[in-house]
């Protein structure tokens, strides 16, 4: 029984910081990309793509469900239509374009699940195929619920863009404060 409730302790960890860490760094890049915003869910920069796949990366199926979660309640109390629907798509997409990405590259990419063998390459081609599902269903999604100006080749493109920039500036940022870390550790021992 203890066996389980650690397990079950430890899916509830990993969903409440996947859900509270997205919503957290949805916000911080709202603030810091205002300007560049390209259309309603399309941004230039998307910071929190690189924080979907690395939850995901990490926590696996309790990262994609807290992501999910947070991103509905983002879209539903957000700029997104109060569509239940819409909302829930959002959402879904969000959370589990990432986790196909990771299951993609853990079964194609022969990355090992624990992420031991995890090297640059790997991470880019995570990286590629996580923009390419998220742009595409999520614009699908957009065009399929007849949002305006959505599903075009011009929005997928751009927040493919957004994707990879914002994956590749979010894991450099946590690359270089880990290596920081590690030089101030040095100088205190």
């Amino acid at each position: 029984m203890s066996k389980q409730l650690g397990t079950l302790s430890e899916v509830t960890f990993a969903l409440v910081i996947s859900a509270l860490s997205y919503t957290f760094l949805f916000y911080v890049n709202n603030w810091l990309t205002s300007e560049l915003v390209f259309s309603l869910g399309v941004n230039w920069i998307y910071l929190p793509a690189g924080l979907r796949l690395f939850l995901t990366l990490i926590f696996g199926l309790p990262g994609a469900i807290g992501i999910s979660l947070a991103s509905f309640l983002i879209s539903y109390y957000g700029d997104f239509p109060r569509g239940l629907l819409i909302c829930i798509g959002i959402g879904l997409v969000s959370g589990f374009a990432p986790y196909v990405a990771r299951v993609f590259v853990i079964q194609n990419v022969r990355l090992s699940p624990d992420l031991s063998d995890l090297n640059f390459r790997k991470l880019v081609i995570c990286i590629l195929i996580y923009a390419l599902l998220s742009a595409g269903l999520h614009q699908w999604w957009f065009s399929t619920m007849a949002l305006e100006n959505a599903g075009g080749i011009n929005h997928v493109s751009v927040m493919f863009i957004g994707d990879v920039l914002g994956s590749l500036l979010l894991i450099s940022l946590i690359k270089y404060s880990l290596d920081m870390l590690k030089k101030a550790r040095q100088k205190v021992l």
